[in-house]
């Protein structure tokens, strides 16, 4: 095991399938926990901004019904961000704006449209906690565990998405991949600021 700073603790060997420039096993599981963190508050704040303006419709529970999910992976993020002593991104304040105005810029196009905005973000979720899943060791079970629990909701949450008529929005393969290249993107900036 490898310390923050990168060099092998005292009486245990480097891992030899590190290449240089790759991350410690801290600096990993801090990139980890702080992107998850932030994408976790980004989509709370979707839900939060697709509620605004679809509040008093009939879709209105299935949104609150994902939101109330998001919130929980928010909590238990949260924990972890004090837990492990990790820094929280620096955008913060940015997904804040950001996550409510794609929630409520979508929702204002229409229900269909809110429901392709939760498919194109959950299936760039989706590939990023399989993803992450992968690279997390034996020694971190009870992170890699929450993370495959949270990506079977999210994973629902796509296809709640499809099953709401989301794949027939106006636009639809234009809008899921700008809302695709902006969650990559946010996941990009969040890992590391």
């Amino acid at each position: 095991m490898t310390s923050k700073a990168g060099t092998a603790k005292a009486g245990s060997a480097p891992n030899p399938r590190r290449l240089p420039g790759d991350l410690s096993h801290d600096a990993l599981i801090d990139r980890i926990v702080r992107v998850d963190h932030a994408g976790e508050f980004g989509a709370q704040r979707i839900y939060e901004g697709q509620l605004a303006v679809l509040g008093r419709r009939p879709c209105a529970k299935t949104i609150r019904h994902m939101k109330e999910q998001e919130e929980r992976h928010l909590a238990a993020f949260e924990g972890l961000i004090r837990s492990r002593r990790v820094r929280p991104t620096i955008l913060h304040p940015l997904w804040n704006i950001a996550g409510f105005a794609l929630g409520a810029g979508t929702a204002l196009l229409g229900e269909k449209a809110a429901m392709a905005c939760t498919i194109a973000v959950e299936e760039v979720i989706d590939d990023h906690y399989r993803r992450q899943t992968e690279a997390l060791g034996d020694d971190e079970a009870a992170l890699k565990e929450t993370i495959e629990e949270f990506r079977a909701e999210e994973a629902e949450h796509r296809d709640i998405g499809k099953e709401h008529g989301g794949e027939e929005a106006v636009g639809y393969p234009m809008m899921r991949a700008a809302i695709r290249a902006g969650s990559r993107a946010a996941i990009w900036l969040s890992e590391r600021f």
